[in-house]
């Protein structure tokens, strides 16, 4: 748990430079006041400033594991809630009975709770440098085995009637998986075009 002590002309304003040092929202701190602020004679002499200790009750993954999780209780589904983080990324995962319906098709709804997701967790920590992704039981891994199978048979099929094709409209992450797929390979080019949502991939001969 990380904690900070910080001074102000009043409890509010002290409390409002510990949060803007932390960058955490006020909901996810304990806040105990350690000095009320005293005003000396004429204002200067013998004055005093508020001090405050702040200190952050979860940290990003554990954050996000409780978010998910009431989520999951609001809305009403029944699943289970894992979250792993590495240096890059904050990743997690939902397992259960009827969670599949948050995939949607194709992952779109999926997609959209991860934005939502991310969204939140950039508001709550506004210095969070780490991507976050949402799974559901395993789909992003199967779904990024089907890609990497179109993208070379895509492929392939460029490269033997040397005309370009375009794949069907992709979130980023998954045009990010095309792309990587066939950067090395010869005589192939990939690019984006089109608007979101409905942007696509185009694999072209090079």
């Amino acid at each position: 748990m990380r904690e900070l002590e910080k001074t102000g002309k009043s409890v509010e304003e002290a409390i409002t430079n510990a949060l803007q040092e932390l960058a955490v929202k006020r909901d996810n701190v304990d806040i105990r006041i350690i000095d009320e602020p005293v005003q000396g004679l004429l204002g200067v002499i013998g004055s005093k400033p508020a001090r405050v200790q702040v200190s952050i009750k979860e940290g990003p993954a554990q954050y996000l594991l409780s978010f998910v999780e009431k989520l999951l209780t609001d809305m009403p589904l029944k699943g289970s809630v894992s979250v792993f983080e590495t240096e890059e990324k904050i990743e997690v995962d939902i397992t259960g009975e009827n969670v599949g319906l948050l995939i949607g098709r194709r992952g779109r709804t999926l997609s959209d709770l991860q934005y939502l997701v991310s969204v939140v967790m950039r508001r709550q920590f506004g210095n969070l440098g780490k991507m976050i992704v949402v799974d559901i039981e395993g789909y992003r891994s199967r779904r990024e085995k089907t890609l990497v199978q179109l993208a070379n048979s895509v492929a392939q099929k460029v490269l033997k009637d040397g005309f370009e094709q375009s794949l069907e409209p992709m979130s980023p992450q998954e045009r990010r998986i095309i792309h990587i797929a066939l950067q090395d390979k010869p005589g192939i080019v990939t690019y984006s075009a089109g608007n979101e949502p409905y942007r696509k991939v185009i694999i072209a001969p090079r």
